[in-house]
């Protein structure tokens, strides 16, 4: 739950939403909704780091483990969906969390308002009725900034989570610039990026980045980026960016 500052948000537009941030600790949100929902979206994150917090106090591992591992039937339902993730992907539970976050606020927020979009790091939940298109970032790879992801309405709620190697906190085995995935659960599609990625060292991994994102049950579209070259499956849906 390590923090970076968020300098990509300058550039972060979302016509027709109010967007305010949320930090409490090392949880870093911007939130994008149809009214500035800042006391609620504060209480979400305080009662979800609160609860975390407690139980891996208690079971420290949680927080160390690079491998799934069980959590007992007194877990709350963040460090449940975190282990679930993690037994399905093949990671540690905590590669999860920013996803875990993000989809949590989102969905706590979405009773007060039609249209949601909560970033948490780079890992996106999104929730409404419009198409939201999304700027992949990959660091020093000329592709970065140049490519967007289109999220359509169609299939939100959607979780949009990136691992990198060569951007922010991440922990990946791998050398891609970016791994992008798309997943209606947040912890699972934060868990696969990372999972994908640990197999990506090289561009020529590329394909076999998105068979193992394939392979993953819930995973609904990938993106890889890895220096110049680039690669996508499902239904993930790329556009050129203008004047990228």
């Amino acid at each position: 739950m390590s923090y970076e500052p968020r300098t990509y948000r300058s550039i972060i537009d979302v016509p027709g939403l109010v967007t305010f941030e949320v930090v409490h600790a090392e949880t870093d949100l911007q939130i994008s909704a149809t009214r500035d929902l800042t006391p609620q979206a504060e209480t979400l994150v305080r009662e979800l780091r609160a609860g975390l917090e407690a139980y891996i106090a208690a079971n420290p591992r949680f927080a160390e483990s690079h491998v799934p591992i069980e959590v007992g039937p007194g877990a709350p339902r963040l460090a449940r969906e975190m282990a679930d993730a993690a037994r399905i992907t093949g990671v540690g539970p905590m590669a999860s969390v920013a996803g875990a976050f993000a989809e949590a606020v989102a969905v706590g927020l979405s009773a007060s308002s039609a249209e949601v979009i909560v970033e948490n790091g780079g890992d996106l939940f999104v929730m409404g009725g419009h198409d939201r298109t999304v700027l992949l970032w990959a660091g020093d790879s000329p592709l970065s900034g140049r490519v967007a992801l289109i999220v359509s309405a169609a299939m939100q709620p959607v979780a949009v989570c990136t691992s990198s190697a060569r951007v922010g906190p991440s922990l990946s085995y791998g050398s891609a610039h970016a791994v992008t995935i798309l997943a209606e659960n947040g912890a699972l599609a934060d868990a696969a990026a990372s999972a994908v990625g640990n197999v990506v060292h090289a561009p020529d991994d590329i394909a076999l980045g998105l068979e193992r994102a394939k392979s993953i049950p819930g995973v609904l579209g990938a993106v890889i980026i890895a220096d110049d070259r680039i690669g996508a499956t499902g239904l993930a849906q790329l556009a050129p960016v203008q004047g990228g």
